[in-house]
């Protein structure tokens, strides 16, 4: 077991904010999205988003079905209406109370985090 200890936030930011944008960006291409366009919408290079695409990047996180659903509607908004950060602060959300900060803990082999300010589920167990 690894004897490290991350913030929430940074499991976050280094995992699950790149694996939505990755679902995000799979969406909008199954919506009929140039690479270019899906990049402009998600504030992030086309070489990122070629990545997210060939799996070289943000593919150590799976989502469950209602993420999942949650995703599709939140890249039809971010198309329709431009609304990158609500959308993105509304998947943060589901995935926190869906638990996968928690797993993420569990497959890196991370220290519990402190559950007073831990943003998983609560009563969550970490060990």
């Amino acid at each position: 077991m690894v004897n490290k200890s991350f913030h929430p936030q940074e499991i976050e930011l280094f995992y699950i904010m790149p694996a939505l944008r990755r679902e995000i960006a799979v969406c909008m291409k199954s919506a009929g999205l140039s690479q270019k366009k899906i990049a402009h919408l998600l504030g992030v290079t086309e070489p990122a988003v070629s990545q997210y695409f060939s799996a070289k990047r943000a593919k150590g996180v799976k989502f469950n079905k209602k993420i999942s659903d949650a995703i599709k509607e939140s890249s039809k908004n971010i198309v329709d209406a431009h609304s990158l950060i609500s959308e993105t602060q509304r998947l943060l959300h589901l995935a926190r109370h869906e638990g996968v900060v928690c797993e993420l803990h569990k497959k890196l082999g991370l220290k519990e985090c402190n559950a007073e300010f831990c943003l998983c589920r609560p009563g969550a167990n970490h060990g």
